[in-house]
C-alpha cells in the first residue's frame, strides 16, 4: 500500500492517484488541506523500527503498512485553511504545524520508499552546490559566473558572446538572454548574486527519473526557456525520446547521488552530441511533460513506491 500526500487537485498528485487506481495498487490519499483533522502518531523506540498510526476520517493504518510515500507538500503556512484572519483559529493552525512536522520527521526515519524526503530536496536551494554533483555524474556544465560585479559580467559576455542568466537559489526564475536591453539595467546585479552561463546551443531534454526508470522528453522550441515559451513569442512541442544508455545511467547515478528517487533533470544536447546538464528539480511538476508527451511518468512513480522496502 502506498501513501499519497499532497493536494489531490494538484496535477502531479492527481496523476499519481489516477495511476494507482489504474494499476490496482492499494493507496491512501492524505489531503494536506485536511491536516487539522488528521491524526498521526509516530512511535520511536531505540533499537526498533519506527512505527505508529495514521488516522483519516475514522480509519486507521499502521505506518508500517505503507511500502512507499509520495510527498508533494506545499508550505503548511500557505494553506488557505491556515491563513489567520481577524477571527482566525490559532489553535487549529498550531495543530496543522505540529502535524506537518511529525509527517516530515516520520518520512525522514521511515524505512519505506519516499519520493522525496525533504532533507534531500535541499540540494536545489543552491545551484552551485548542485552543479558539483552534476559534474561528478559525468555531465558537462556550461561556463558559469556568479557575481554582483557588473564589470565581471561584461567581461564574461565578451569572452562567451552569448550569455543567459537566472537565479542561483531554488526559487523559480525565467532563464533570459543577456541582451542589450538587460545590459542597461546591469547595475541591479549589485543587489543580488546572480548566475550567468555561456549559452549552449542545441535541444533541451527533460528527463524524469523514477527509481530506475527513465522518461526523456525532447522540447522542440526556439525559446530560451521552454517552460515559458510565450515570453519569447515561441511555441513548444514535446516528443518522447530514448537517451543513449550511458546517458540514462548518468541520470540514474545523479539522482542516486542526490538521494532523489524522483528527479527532473534538465539536459541540453548540442549539435555535436554533447550532453550538458543545468539542474535537478527535486519536486518536478512532471504532469506538464506527461500530458505533453504521453509518457506515463506517474505509472513509474507508483511502480517504485509499490516496490517494498527502500534499497
Amino acid at each position: 500500500m502506498i501513501l499519497i500526500c499532497g493536494i489531490p487537485s494538484d496535477g502531479p498528485t492527481r496523476l499519481v492517484i489516477d495511476a494507482a487506481k489504474a494499476a490496482g495498487v492499494e493507496h491512501v490519499v492524505l489531503n494536506q488541506r485536511d491536516s487539522r483533522s488528521i491524526g498521526l502518531r509516530v512511535d520511536v523506540r531505540r533499537g526498533e523500527e519506527v512505527d505508529g498510526t495514521l488516522s483519516i476520517c475514522s480509519r486507521e493504518w499502521p505506518l508500517s503498512t505503507f511500502s512507499g510515500v509520495y510527498l508533494r507538500l506545499m508550505e503548511w503556512q500557505d494553506l488557505p485553511e491556515n491563513r489567520i484572519g481577524p477571527a482566525g483559529d490559532l489553535a487549529g493552525v498550531r495543530r496543522s504545524g505540529l502535524f506537518h512536522d511529525a509527517l516530515v520527521q516520520w518520512t525522514e526515519m521511515a524505512r519505506c520508499r519516499v519520493m522525496n524526503r525533504c532533507s534531500a530536496m535541499g540540494s536545489n536551494s543552491s545551484k552551485p552546490y548542485q552543479a558539483q554533483f552534476i559534474q561528478e555524474a559525468g555531465f558537462l556544465v556550461p561556463p558559469t559566473l556568479i557575481t554582483t560585479d557588473p564589470g565581471h559580467v561584461r567581461g564574461f559576455l565578451r569572452e562567451h558572446g552569448r550569455v543567459v542568466f537566472k537565479s542561483i537559489s531554488g526559487t523559480r526564475s525565467i532563464v533570459r538572454t543577456l541582451s542589450d536591453v538587460k545590459l542597461l539595467h546591469l547595475d541591479r546585479v549589485r543587489l543580488l548574486p546572480t548566475q550567468f552561463q555561456a549559452f549552449v546551443p542545441g535541444t533541451n531534454v527533460r528527463v524524469h527519473v523514477t527509481g530506475e526508470e527513465i522518461f526523456a522528453t525532447e522540447m522542440r522550441t526556439l525559446a530560451v526557456d521552454y517552460r515559458y515559451p510565450s515570453s519569447d513569442a515561441e511555441e513548444v512541442k514535446m516528443v518522447a525520446v530514448r537517451l543513449p544508455e550511458v546517458m540514462e545511467e548518468r541520470c540514474r547515478a545523479l539522482a542516486r547521488q542526490l538521494d532523489l528517487p524522483l528527479a527532473g533533470i534538465d539536459l541540453k544536447v548540442t549539435p555535436t552530441g554533447e550532453y550538458y546538464c543545468f539542474e535537478v528539480n527535486p519536486m518536478p511538476a512532471y504532469s506538464f511533460f506527461q500530458e505533453g508527451s504521453g509518457q506515463e511518468i506517474a505509472g513509474g512513480i507508483v511502480r517504485y513506491l509499490d516496490g517494498g522496502d527502500a534499497v
